[in-house]
């Protein structure tokens, strides 16, 4: 006699069958939907990857010309500064040696010829006054005259212009 499960037996191989089917094609399309997504994350991933370089390399760019120009102003104030200290040198030397005319024989005629230069620039009714740090200093009704040691040394500096670029020129 056949039973009930002989009797489902072909169906129940036939759904199991169709059953492997459907999962062996399920498999495959995961399996294919899986690669395909990979294939996608490998290619954003590619494209992310690209971009982060250009924006690191234009960054870095950006980043070189800032220090460059940083660098650049750096060295200019330096150099300013360099200059600047070479010119106050030069001052302070000009100044020392004008102050040392006073210990020369020929001092007292220099202030005859700084008085009588003062008095030529001002007007012949300046009081003329030698200085203690050498030089004289002529005065009148709203005119004054510096003529002394320090002022003429610093108007002889101020005098040399470009001149006083050789003092750091290569």
């Amino acid at each position: 006699m056949t039973t009930t499960r002989d009797a489902l037996a072909p169906l129940a191989g036939a759904l199991s069958r169709q059953a492997e089917a459907d999962a062996r094609l399920i498999v495959a399309r995961a399996e294919d939907e899986a690669a395909g997504l990979v294939a996608a994350a490998r290619q954003d991933a590619g494209t992310i990857l690209a971009a982060a370089r250009s924006e690191g390399a234009a960054q870095a760019e950006t980043d070189a010309v800032t220090t460059r120009i940083a660098a650049e102003r750096r060295a200019r104030r330096m150099e300013l500064a360099a200059r600047r200290e070479a010119l106050d040198e030069l001052r302070a030397r000009s100044a020392a040696a004008v102050r040392a005319l006073r210990d020369d024989p020929c001092y007292p005629r220099l202030l005859d010829r700084l008085g009588v230069l003062a008095r030529a620039s001002g007007g012949a009714d300046l009081v003329v006054e030698e200085q203690p740090d050498g030089g004289v200093l002529a005065a009148g009704p709203g005119r004054r005259v510096d003529c002394t040691l320090g002022a003429l040394a610093a108007r002889a500096v101020d005098a040399l212009g470009a001149e006083a670029e050789r003092l750091w020129a290569p």
